[in-house]
């Protein structure tokens, strides 16, 4: 069996200390804020992105080309490596076109080489909790063609359930209608989430209140994941550590699970979302 690297997107929005431990190469999108421009994972701490949105800056953020995904994907071809990429939701970005176009071109380049691109439909640890899975998978010995068949298979039951303080930041992004955006401005009016099958945010709901708000996705993802065994649960939040605490908590209690991992939600999507975002990811029936 030949070697191969399973590369993702910063999207993934996974600590960058456990993705070095794996060693999983990441292929970074953009941000800029404050006439600053920096690369995703890199640059600003959670806490100064935040600050920033809070005090009314916006950031605009940039796709991944195809020139800066060849860069990302051709050095482990030119190590005799085989190439699986798990790519942000086409439903979101033009990012994971860009990769198709440079696996492409590579792939003509390199014909004994082969590189996969799976636009997982997902976003931030929902890709995070797909490169968990494959990553188990390819320690237990498993082809690159056998952890692509799984993800392709499976990336339909990675369960995102979300909820944000408002929803301004992702009416400016064009990634919710005004409608919807006016909706979450209502006083104590929390909207959720979830990520469609066709990978895109979709408002399904509204709860009274912060703390309803996070029982309510909790409990979606306790009925998504029945008869699932979920080994982890992924826990996003937008620098509001005391509510994702709260949150895990919950998941212990309710779904049974101790095995949670918690991480800021990266400045990319984090530029959509705002401050405030929290989201629970999980396997589970549909989303």
């Amino acid at each position: 069996m030949g070697d191969y690297a399973i590369t993702v997107n910063s999207t993934v929005d996974l600590p960058k200390e456990w993705l070095k431990d794996r060693e999983v190469p990441v292929i970074a999108l953009k941000y800029t804020i404050d006439g600053e421009t920096y690369e995703d994972m890199s640059g600003l701490s959670s806490k100064e992105f935040f600050q920033k949105l809070r005090e009314g800056k916006q950031a605009v953020t940039t796709q991944v080309n195809p020139e800066g995904a060849r860069e990302g994907l051709e050095p482990f071809l030119k190590e005799g490596k085989d190439v699986l990429h798990l790519g942000f939701s086409s439903g979101l970005s033009g990012t994971c076109n860009s990769m198709r176009i440079a696996a492409e071109e590579l792939q003509e380049e390199y014909p004994d080489r082969k590189v996969i691109v799976i636009d997982t439909l997902c976003a931030c640890l929902g890709e995070g909790l797909l490169l968990y899975y494959a990553l188990k998978l390819k320690n237990e010995g498993k082809s690159i063609d056998e952890v692509a068949r799984w993800v392709e298979e499976n990336k339909l039951h990675i369960c995102h359930n979300v909820t944000v303080d408002d929803l301004n930041h992702l009416q400016r992004g064009g990634r919710v209608s005004k409608t919807a955006a006016v909706l979450g401005t209502m006083v104590q009016i929390k909207p959720i989430i979830h990520m469609d099958n066709d990978g895109k945010l979709q408002v399904i709901a509204k709860e009274r209140g912060r703390k309803k708000s996070i029982n309510k996705i909790v409990d979606m993802a306790v009925e998504q994941s029945k008869g699932w065994d979920n080994d982890i649960v992924m826990i996003t939040h937008g620098d509001c550590i005391d509510d994702a605490e709260y949150l895990a908590q919950l998941v212990r209690e309710k779904m049974g699970i101790d095995n949670i991992l918690i991480n800021n939600i990266g400045t990319v999507i984090g530029s959509h979302t705002g401050p405030g975002v929290l989201a629970v990811f999980c396997m589970g029936n549909k989303r």
